[in-house]
């Protein structure tokens, strides 16, 4: 049996978190009747993060970055040396539960490419809701998106996005940005690309941990958005 899905997980000081994520992730894979691989992608973490996964789960593939070079960096990594015929990534807090990942299998078994999660189709599946100030800042955010990069994705930055492998190397092979905004770029090179794009109502649970800082990687995010075009102005699509 051939393996199907890759799950990967980009890590940065997720020695609190990781274990129950990974957890979970084992106990929904074990379920299910195809192979599967999980791959966590350590960004240069200064705790424990990798100690903590190779002696408590030796069956999971780490990838180690030997400096922290940003969250789409890790992603990138992951996607590129991902072996399943689905490659699906998620947040280590798994803010969107792993049981999920189901309803983009389907997406991507009907004639999709790409099936991204999203908190914007149906408010009634966020069961626990950002602060005010984080929610607003989002929305702006995607406003900002849709005006400059892509136009209608209304969520791009859910952290919960599945892939057919071919198309995540021909994308992944092109991103350039590796910050949190890398989201952004994937979805503008696929939609140059001419990938078909589902965007999947899924349920989302907001850590209070959060590691975005909502005042300096919000800053290093419109910044991004903003360079995403001129750095593909020579891309061949």
């Amino acid at each position: 049996m051939s393996l199907y899905l890759s799950i990967i997980i980009p890590a940065y000081n997720e020695e609190e978190r990781i274990a129950s994520s990974l957890s979970k992730i084992q106990e929904y894979l074990s379920l299910q009747n195809y192979m599967s691989e999980i791959i966590v992608v350590d960004d240069g973490s200064k705790d424990n993060t990798v100690e903590l996964v190779r002696s408590n789960y030796p069956n999971v593939k780490i990838l180690k970055q030997l400096v922290n070079q940003g969250k789409g960096a890790a992603v990138k990594r992951g996607m590129l040396e991902a072996k399943g015929e689905i490659v699906l990534f998620t947040d280590a807090d798994l803010s969107t539960p792993i049981y999920e990942t189901q309803k983009l299998l389907d997406r991507l078994n009907n004639d999709f490419d790409i099936c991204i999660g999203s908190r914007a189709i149906d408010n009634s599946l966020i069961k626990d809701h950002q602060p005010f100030y984080r929610e607003f800042m989002g929305k702006i955010f995607n406003k900002l998106v849709q005006i400059l990069v892509i136009k209608g994705i209304q969520d791009t930055q859910c952290g919960f996005k599945a892939f057919k492998l071919q198309t995540a190397k021909e994308i992944f092979n092109r991103t350039k940005i590796s910050g949190f905004s890398f989201d952004v770029e994937a979805l503008y090179i696929a939609s140059k690309m001419n990938y078909k794009i589902y965007e999947q109502a899924v349920e989302w649970y907001n850590d209070e941990r959060s590691k975005v800082d909502p005042i300096v990687d919000s800053t290093k995010m419109l910044i991004e958005i903003f360079r995403i075009r001129s750095l593909h102005k020579s891309t061949k699509f």
